[in-house]
């Protein structure tokens, strides 16, 4: 019998798109950060408007409920809510684990500002590290995530517990840069974490996976989690190739 391939889900459709278009537009701002230091441009912004009215408007519609969105990020709203049981205290994950990541984060991100103060780098090049970072955020949803592995150990990302941080962490380079752009960019992302915090201090319930159904696997529409296995199997399987072929 011939196996049915597994088909994308709405969801991992919208997240392989978002990577095409941060990569385009990674690119394309690389390439108007070569030109303008090449002087082949009679302007040169560090921060192109294009890539602020984007990412602005991602950013706007994750204030809201949608079915466009990971529930790892919908998780926070009342109607992704669906009680397990009464009395039951919320396991969530450790704060300790949550603090460490945030701890890596700036000491990675003071290193690249300590750089920027020496004049090693700069601002064109911080804007570049802020959209890299936005390819790098796809990449941890769909294939492999650092701060799921090493730090925080969650199953998947819709139980992740900084999952709304991704823009806050995006931005951390534009700090260093004053600007219009930089903070409206800046400001949203801080909007979305606070509201996430805030709603997690009140609601724990809504983010656990012993309170809250909707997290359960069983419930799972989108199946992110399918290509991270799918690319560790084809990983173990090209190792073990390789090695036997080696022997």
């Amino acid at each position: 019998m011939k196996k049915t391939k597994a088909k994308l889900s709405r969801i991992s459709i919208l997240h392989y798109i978002k990577l095409v278009v941060r990569s385009l537009l990674f690119v394309g701002v690389l390439v108007y950060y070569i030109l303008g230091k090449t002087e082949v441009l009679d302007e040169f912004h560090p921060i192109p408007i294009g890539v602020c009215i984007y990412f602005t408007v991602e950013m706007i519609f994750r204030f809201f409920p949608s079915k466009l969105e990971s529930m790892g990020c919908q998780k926070q709203f009342a109607r992704n809510y669906e009680p397990i049981g009464d009395n039951i205290k919320p396991q969530n994950q450790s704060w300790k684990r949550t603090f460490l990541v945030a701890v890596v984060w700036l000491a990675l991100n003071g290193i690249i500002g300590l750089l920027y103060f020496a004049d090693m780098i700069d601002e064109g090049i911080l804007v570049l590290i802020a959209i890299a970072y936005s390819v790098c955020d796809i990449i941890c949803i769909l294939f492999f995530c650092p701060f799921q592995t090493w730090f925080m150990k969650n199953r998947c990302c819709a139980t992740c517990r900084i999952y709304n941080w991704d823009f806050a962490m995006m931005f951390t380079p534009l700090v260093f840069i004053p600007s219009v752009y930089t903070y409206t960019l800046l400001g949203f992302s801080l909007l979305l974490l606070l509201r996430w915090e805030i709603t997690y201090k009140l609601h724990p319930e809504r983010f656990a996976t012993n309170t809250n159904k909707c997290l359960d696997c069983s419930n799972c529409q989108e199946k992110l989690c399918s290509h991270k296995t799918q690319l560790q199997s084809f990983l173990k399987k090209y190792r073990t190739r390789f090695f036997n072929v080696k022997k």
